[in-house]
């Protein structure tokens, strides 16, 4: 989960293109990268307002809800300030477009022999529950109406219960990624379980399916689907690997890659997304081939494959690069083929993607959760990739943002290097995506990837060990996050105690 194309630069504007600095980057990085795109996110610079609040308008926030009419609004302005009263004349807060409000009491007022109307409002935000006042005009009936018109078919009424199931209870889970090569070495395996037992660490996130498509124990979905099979898989017997992880207490979550697969590419040539000059399948600048997100067949093989890990006992069903590949904002498209028969946005397409996976999982009595970019929270489009926050976050169990510090540009909230800030970076990035989880009625709970190796490539880096570790963990704590994954491609880390 490391960047090789071009890092966000998430309140800058600098364009750092990383394709010359993967030649600085030390062979454990080059093991997993993944894209990060560059976004200008002007619409980020909002105002910020001190806000004063007095000992009786602190009481009132405590009544508000006795009083609230059960109207949700959505802010339809990029930003929207509020006031402190109907005259609008002293400004409290800052709204962003898509916010999600409620409506607890109307005026009207004439301004200039002009007739206004006014609201009082109430919404949470930063963990706080605010109101304020603002005009009528500045709200929309539904989330979609504040979307593009062409992702008019996303899904914001569905609302899924929350899953606990009584065979498979949830886990305040604190997580480190395994990969393939890790799993089939039994030396690294048993210092991994030895982590677990002396530290906090009560997960193992298991690749199942990697990014080249490789599966690490043998199935019957490659059979069915007619992918190619590998002929030494690094997990021998899946039945004593699961009852290790179960004599040990650990939490077992099934690592799907979803959509970059060129092993299924390999059987499936006309799935493969491809240049529309050239007809040659596109690649990032790792040249790992993607297959299209709107592939059916591909939905169905990658669900078998997730229904199989779960009958063999893992607890949860991870989806990583659960997206479109990166194509510089959108940009490209029209020099893409997604094979896109069903003329469907490509944000429509993902929540399609997970709530067929939540629905065919449920009966498993297995969790879903999907990776996401960490900045996914903080922009209020999909970033050209398919994830919008959230058309993603009611339609799974878990959401993982995945927050490396390394990945933000230099002046990102106000950051000079955010790589050298992991708190102060952790804390200003989840914060977004707490907000936005308060715009849907049953958000998934937030987990987020955050870093444990070292960013060599990053200008003003710093080494990232238990110290810079912890930061994160306390970030994420101070906001009320207690669950969390840590992201190794070597599978080193460096924690201690419990």
């Amino acid at each position: 989960m490391v960047s090789d194309e071009i890092k966000v630069d998430v309140l800058s504007l600098n364009k750092v293109n990383t394709d010359t600095e993967l030649k600085k980057k030390d062979s454990i990085i080059k093991e997993d990268k993944k894209e990060i795109e560059l976004k200008n996110i002007t619409e980020q610079k909002i105002p910020e307002i001190k806000e004063e609040v007095s000992v009786n308008e602190q009481k009132e926030e405590k009544n508000i809800e006795k009083n609230a009419v059960n109207n949700s609004k959505y802010i339809k302005n990029q930003t929207l300030f509020v006031y402190r009263d109907e005259m609008q004349k002293e400004k409290t807060d800052t709204l962003r477009k898509g916010t999600r409000v409620d409506i607890i009491d109307e005026k009207e007022i004439t301004v200039n022999d002009k007739k206004k109307s006014l609201l009082k409002i109430q919404y949470k935000k930063d963990l706080k529950n605010k109101s304020g006042w603002i005009s009528k005009v500045d709200l929309a009936n539904s989330l979609n109406e504040v979307l593009p018109k062409e992702w008019k078919n996303l899904d914001f009424t569905s609302n899924y219960p929350t899953n606990n199931f009584s065979n498979n209870p949830r886990v305040d889970v604190k997580g480190v990624y395994l990969n393939i090569y890790t799993i089939g070495s039994s030396k690294k395996m048993e210092r991994l379980i030895n982590l677990a037992n002396t530290t906090e660490i009560n997960a193992f996130v298991i690749d199942v399916k990697d990014d080249n498509g490789v599966l690490s124990f043998e199935m019957e979905a490659p059979k069915k689907f007619g992918i190619p099979v590998s002929k030494n898989y690094p997990i021998k017997n899946i039945e004593e690997f699961m009852k290790k992880m179960k004599e040990n207490n650990i939490y077992t979550i099934a690592r799907i890659v979803s959509f970059k697969d060129p092993t299924y590419a390999k059987a499936n040539p006309d799935k493969v997304i491809i240049s529309r000059d050239t007809g040659k399948p596109y690649t990032n600048s790792d040249g790992i081939i993607w297959v299209s997100a709107h592939d059916r067949n591909l939905w169905d093989y990658n669900l078998s494959v997730a229904e199989e890990a779960a009958k063999a006992g893992f607890n949860e069903i991870q989806f990583d690069y659960v997206r479109f590949p990166a194509s510089n904002g959108g940009k490209l498209d029209a020099k893409l083929n997604y094979r896109n028969t069903k003329n469907e946005s490509k944000p429509e397409t993902i929540q399609k993607y997970l709530k067929y996976a939540k629905e065919r999982l449920n009966v498993l009595g297995v969790y879903t959760s999907a990776d996401v970019y960490g900045q996914v929270g903080t922009f209020s489009d999909d970033m050209g990739l398919g994830q919008h926050w959230e058309a993603v976050t009611q339609v799974v169990d878990y959401i993982s943002p995945m927050m490396y510090p390394s990945h933000y540009g230099n002046g990102a909230y106000g950051i000079a290097v955010p790589d050298a800030q992991p708190y102060k970076t952790i804390y200003h990035s989840l914060k977004d995506s707490i907000n936005r989880n308060e715009n849907v009625n049953s958000p998934a709970v937030i987990r987020p990837w955050i870093q444990a190796f070292t960013a060599k490539w990053v200008k003003g880096y710093i080494p990232y060990n238990e110290k810079e570790i912890r930061e994160q963990i306390k970030a994420m704590n101070d906001l009320g996050v207690t669950e969390y994954l840590l992201w190794s491609p070597s599978n080193n880390y460096k924690i201690t105690g419990k």
